[in-house]
């Protein structure tokens, strides 16, 4: 499995990383129901097939993504690199509460350490920029973790240009965690020119976009996903975008069935096409997602195979534009 380094750190990432977003089970933006066990066993099954780092946050199942990532990880001889997040919490009706106080970030910080099972975090990223007043604040508490030896790294994510210029001078960034996908392009347009200037690591979430591009989806998938699946919410899970995106993928196939590879993979070796993108965040929540997806690390794509997605998302956008 190929490796690229984190922009300033010693780390040595494999091009695919596994997410634990969807197994944290319920929540405000949750994936419907999840069973634990097979949680557990997709975290093991991607350590095994060579995967080396995990990517994880304190909001994702309320803390229970984090505790079941710690339960793999006593389960396991691999000690792989783990990143997670801080400045999202909960309240006591289990909805989403900001907050990028000092003392915050340091008991977020101390609560991650007991849920993972871990002495020190490798990467500590700003989940959200978010009350944006407060990053600054935030970062510095978070420098102070670092040289207190409890993290490794920091990193933001999702965070803009002039986010990261206003937190750098405090502390070196080491990377920033963005949505990058075919259907969601905007980290092109000066975000990876920033960071391969200011050599700052890229991990990007969502590559398949919530498995829109997987090939898995259509209209019969969407009306049985669970009622408390966030994806319902989502705009690009509504008309028009969904029917466009459905005939997208079917020209996707023939791309990745003429390589002998998957429509996942596909997504996957897309965005690591580009050379500022040091890896990509690819979900799992029970065995067997992680190993189809998992080849698209060892797969580039050619110029030609380029050349006709993007004729195919011109030809999206096209009919979206069209219809507006």
């Amino acid at each position: 499995m190929q490796t690229r380094q984190l922009g300033k750190t010693g780390m040595q990432l494999t091009t695919v990383g596994l997410g634990t977003w969807a197994m944290g089970g319920p929540w405000e933006y949750g994936w419907g129901p999840q069973d634990d066990d097979e949680a557990v066993a997709s975290v093991l099954e991607a350590l095994d097939l060579g995967i080396n780092w995990i990517d994880t946050a304190p909001a994702y199942g309320l803390g229970h993504s984090e505790e079941l990532v710690g339960r793999a990880l006593r389960q396991t001889r691999h000690r792989p690199y783990i990143a997670t997040k801080c400045g999202i919490l909960w309240n006591e009706k289990k909805e989403k509460v900001v907050h990028l106080k000092r003392d915050s970030v340091r008991r977020e910080c101390h609560d991650s350490l007991r849920r993972l099972g871990v002495e020190r975090i490798d990467l500590y990223q700003m989940h959200w920029p978010d009350p944006d007043p407060d990053i600054e604040e935030a970062w510095e508490e978070m420098a102070r973790l670092v040289k207190e030896g409890k993290v490794r790294y920091i990193g933001v994510s999702n965070f803009t240009v002039q986010q990261m210029e206003r937190v750098a001078p405090i502390h070196p960034i080491s990377s920033l965690q963005p949505p990058y996908s075919m259907l969601r392009r905007e980290v092109e347009r000066e975000l990876l020119g920033y960071c391969a200037k200011s050599n700052v690591g890229v991990i990007v979430y969502s590559p398949m976009q919530r498995g829109l591009l997987t090939g898995a989806f259509n209209h019969e998938r969407l009306a049985t996903l669970a009622p408390d699946d966030h994806r319902k919410r989502m705009p690009e899970f509504q008309e028009p975008q969904f029917t466009a995106t459905l005939e997208l993928v079917e020209g996707l196939k023939k791309i990745a069935r003429r390589q002998g590879r998957t429509v996942s993979q596909l997504a996957v070796s897309w965005v690591l096409r580009r050379p500022e993108v040091t890896a990509a965040i690819v979900g799992a929540r029970r065995s067997g997602q992680i190993a189809e997806t998992a080849p698209a690390s060892d797969w580039s794509l050619g110029k030609k195979d380029i050349e006709e997605i993007e004729g195919l998302l011109a030809k999206r956008e096209k009919k979206l534009a069209a219809g507006a």
